[in-house]
């Protein structure tokens, strides 16, 4: 029997800050979803009670990065304590050298890009601080003394509050904290990762160390790019879109593979349940995972979202997904003995 439950919230990691079991990704707002569709879209978050809200400054792409915060920073200018109520994500790592004009110092993790890329992304966001600034990737060639001294006056100033990574391997967690302890800095409160059903790698070292380290996860393309989405039912529809690029396109070009999807959507069919939904109900399972970003295009996927927070998978249906997607198992005994 599938149960229901509302919306929750959890602590992110260790911190003492309260966010929604979902996560509002807005990557698609400014290239896909227009500025007032996407007003709609997090006024309809907020109303679900959704109140954490990931973007990063490349967000936009190309000659337009930058257009995703701006569309946000739109919608906090409303006001209707929407700025207030949102916990706010941003990230740091990309070039932002226009294409016209490049310099060498517009990239990367050095205190000096740090220091610009949280000041330009305050102004485009409208906001005197940001709740969670996330390294967008890892700086194999900048010291963590230098990032974290760049961090810590950030914080100081009250224009950070934390501050988080995303796609970092496990060592680079523990190197990250360790490096943060040092010094007596709060460190890394939580790592956003490639996770899902199809793509469980994280368990094998990513999600240990965030655990080790009191780091919340959150996983990124919680559908794997649409494979989890009932992309084979959409394909016998007519709607093949998805099949015929990305990730989609990559696994479904393999036979074993396009069968553990077959068999994952003849799953969810037995159970009457939308196999979105159930990816993404999933990964509110697992261990560590503070909650998955949903990054609709339209309002009509946001309102799909919400409704798999509110599924109860039981531990018999949970079995059969593991057994279509196995895990690597437990760490470190996946890979020594």
């Amino acid at each position: 029997m599938l149960g229901l439950i509302t919306m929750e919230y959890t602590r992110l990691g260790r911190t003492g800050l309260k966010v929604s079991r979902l996560v509002l990704g807005t990557m698609n707002f400014g290239p896909f979803t227009e500025e007032a569709d996407a007003h709609t879209i997090m006024d309809a978050a907020l109303d679900a009670g959704i109140n954490f809200f990931d973007t990063a400054n490349a967000y936009g792409w190309g000659a337009n990065k930058g257009r995703t915060e701006e569309i946000i920073g739109s919608w906090f200018a409303k006001g209707g304590g929407r700025r207030e109520k949102t916990v706010l994500a941003t990230k740091v790592y990309a070039d932002m050298a226009p294409p016209d004009s490049p310099w060498p110092n517009q990239g990367g993790l050095s205190a000096l890009h740090i220091r610009q890329a949280a000041e330009a992304s305050l102004k485009r966001l409208g906001t005197d601080h940001i709740d969670l600034y996330q390294f967008h990737h890892i700086d194999r060639s900048t010291p963590w003394e230098e990032i974290w001294q760049a961090v810590d006056v950030l914080v100081q100033q009250g224009k950070v509050l934390y501050a988080g990574s995303s796609n970092f391997p496990g060592w680079g967690i523990a190197q990250a904290n360790e490096a943060a302890a040092r010094r007596g800095s709060l460190g890394l409160v939580s790592e956003q990762c490639l996770y899902n059903l199809v793509e469980r790698r994280a368990e094998m070292e990513v999600v240990p160390a965030a655990q080790a380290y009191g780091l919340g996860v959150i996983p990124w393309s919680p559908l794997h790019g649409g494979v989890l989405g009932g992309v084979l039912r959409k394909e016998r529809d007519g709607d093949g879109s998805r099949s015929r690029s990305g990730r989609a396109a990559e696994m479904l070009g393999d036979p074993a593979e396009r069968a553990r999807v077959q068999a994952y959507e003849d799953l969810c069919d037995e159970h009457g349940l939308p196999p979105g939904d159930v990816g993404l109900a999933w990964l509110l399972t697992r261990p560590g995972v503070t909650g998955p970003i949903v990054g609709p295009r339209v309002r009509e996927q946001l309102d799909s979202a919400v409704r798999a927070a509110e599924l109860e998978l039981p531990e018999a249906f949970l079995s059969a997904l593991d057994d279509i997607f196995p895990g690597p198992g437990p760490v470190p005994e996946a890979f020594a003995w």
